[in-house]
């Protein structure tokens, strides 16, 4: 049994050291847990919120879409995820932070073993060393994927060698390949990446059956299994949007793309180079000059790399695409077709990072065979983007950025003490937020006034602006901001700009705060959670509370009623 364990071991034990590895990579969040310092953009000030709010709201299954009270007097439930999200049920069932870590863990590993079975069964031809298959896909997996998209971008490896597997041996193939493939839906986002995942599958299995005048009916079945399952999951987000003529979205006045074209080509290479920060690859120092190196070394070699090539100009394409979205040119019918406007057909560059990740492998095999001292450069090269990407980990990037870690972020027991002063059920009254996320303040189970979310009534919007139009009015790059997203209803203040993070060691007064409290008490308002003092408090008719604080916490609150 030892040695039957020991061979195994000694046969895979590239594919074992790159496991530990990753165990290492995660391990920050089995021991710190809640002291871990994570992401707070798209993450700590969002959807481990939505998610929180939902497990705890009973309204997970619904068929109608109905209001959730927590925010903005009633956000719809087809705006947060669907009951079909494994990763909701794991808020449900978990703690936030251990639904957190066991999403995390999933990510890595399904991240690495899919990219590996994908380049040792369809990239390449031939055997080719661990260093390049495993090293690959141990970059692969430590890459910072947004941490709330799950598989959307860590599982598109995984479910290209399913979809592949099922092309080559259609009905024949293993059961449990046709299971996974049908599990993924269920751990990974449709609208951010999918969508474009399985529109190019599609093109995949016409251009199939343009060339060899047979249609593949079990590829197409699985495409079509597939769209099926992501379109059931988000059955309430597609009934709200072409069923329910009740509820008109903010979206439907999003007015992005106004970039010249000069803007629009600088971006388009930024993209190229250095990617988005939902989509990081990591490219710009190692992956793209190893490519370059191994296209020089091809042409020296007379090797005609016509994957490698191909994949590379297919992302250079994406980075235009997607930069060129936001191009003024698209406005003509952007302003003519509402879903050209509120839906982002950009998000092409999610499959950015799987793409550069087979390249790299297949830069790596050519210079492996091809160029002297080869096999030593990619050891080195593989080495050396693992290095890069493991000191990427959450708590090590985010600690040296000096951001709060889960614990402080929210603050539970400061906020404690907050809700024991008012001493009323946080149902019955009302609050917004200066100086830091409102979702803190939805985390501690109070009602807000004021989120952060990808969709919610227009009318809202509306409203809300004239609480917060004397602070637009005094800065057009806020205003500007508020109009034409507006994803993020908050209360802003003109000389704090976007920056919603006044910790207790930089909270200067807010000199002259210009906000119409007569139209945030119309909408229910009763108390402002303040990070800095607020100068002209009485001017406002605001009357002062008291200040909160402890050694746990980053914040200093100052809380005022209307």
């Amino acid at each position: 049994m030892v040695s039957r364990v020991f061979t195994n071991f000694i046969k895979h034990k590239y594919i074992w050291i790159a496991c530990l590895v990753l165990i290492a990579y995660l391990t920050p969040y089995y021991i710190l847990g809640e002291d871990t310092h994570i992401r707070i953009h798209d993450n700590l000030d969002s959807n481990i919120v939505w998610y929180k709010m939902l497990a705890e709201s009973g309204q997970i299954f619904t068929l109608t879409d109905t209001m959730l009270p927590n925010a903005i007097n009633g956000l719809p439930r087809s705006t947060l995820p669907s009951a079909f999200d494994a990763v909701v049920w794991l808020y449900v069932f978990f703690e936030p932070m251990t639904a957190y870590t066991i999403s995390q863990t999933i990510m890595r590993f399904v991240a690495f073993f899919g990219m590996y079975l994908l380049l040792k069964k369809f990239i390449f031809k031939k055997e080719q060393s661990a260093w390049i298959t495993v090293g690959a896909s141990l970059a692969f997996a430590m890459l910072p994927f947004w941490p709330s998209g799950a598989l959307s971008i860590a599982g598109i490896p995984l479910a290209l060698y399913l979809f592949l597997m099922i092309r080559k041996y259609g009905w024949k193939t293993a059961k449990y390949i046709w299971l996974v493939l049908l599990l993924i839906p269920f751990l990974s986002n449709f609208v951010l990446s999918f969508v474009f995942f399985l529109l190019l599958m599609g093109l995949f299995w016409l251009i199939d059956w343009i060339r060899f005048k047979k249609s593949n009916w079990p590829f197409f079945t699985a495409i079509a299994s597939m769209t099926s399952i992501y379109l059931l999951k988000n059955y309430l987000l597609i009934t709200s949007m072409f069923l329910d003529s009740s509820f008109t979205s903010h979206r439907e006045e999003l007015d992005l793309g106004h970039n010249t074209f000069e803007r629009s080509y600088e971006l388009a290479w930024e993209n190229f180079l250095y990617g988005l920060t939902h989509d990081e690859a990591h490219q710009a120092y190692i992956v793209i000059p190893t490519i370059l190196i191994a296209l020089l070394v091809a042409v020296y070699s007379k090797v005609k790399p016509r994957l490698l090539l191909t994949l590379f100009l297919f992302n250079l394409a994406l980075s235009f695409w997607y930069a060129f979205w936001y191009w003024e040119g698209w406005r003509v019918i952007k302003d003519n077709f509402m879903i050209a406007n509120t839906f982002n057909f950009g998000r092409f560059h999610f499959l950015d990072p799987a793409i550069w990740y087979i390249c790299f492998a297949l830069a790596l095999a050519i210079l492996w065979r091809y160029l002297k001292y080869g096999r030593v450069l990619v050891c080195l090269l593989v080495i050396a983007q693992c290095f890069n990407l493991f000191g990427l980990t959450e708590e090590l990037k985010y600690r040296d950025f000096s951001t709060p870690t889960f614990a402080e972020f929210y603050s539970e027991d400061l906020f404690d003490e907050v809700a024991d002063y008012i001493g009323k059920d946080p149902s019955d009254y009302r609050v917004v937020s200066i100086g830091m996320h409102p979702t803190i303040a939805q985390y501690n189970g109070f009602y807000t006034l004021d989120t952060y979310n990808n969709s919610y009534p227009l009318e809202y919007k509306y409203a809300f602006r004239e609480v917060i139009q004397g602070e637009l009015d005094k800065s057009p790059s806020l205003e500007s901001y508020y109009e034409t997203w507006g994803g993020r209803l908050y209360m802003y203040v003109a000389e704090h700009g976007k920056d919603y993070m006044f910790t207790k060691d930089r909270n200067e007064p807010i000199e002259q705060l210009n906000i119409n409290t007569q139209a945030l008490a119309q909408l229910g308002g009763d108390y402002i959670f303040s990070a800095a003092p607020i100068a002209n408090e009485e001017e406002l008719g605001l009357e002062y509370e008291q200040t909160f604080e402890n050694k746990s916490s980053p914040w200093q609150i100052w809380l005022y009623s209307l």
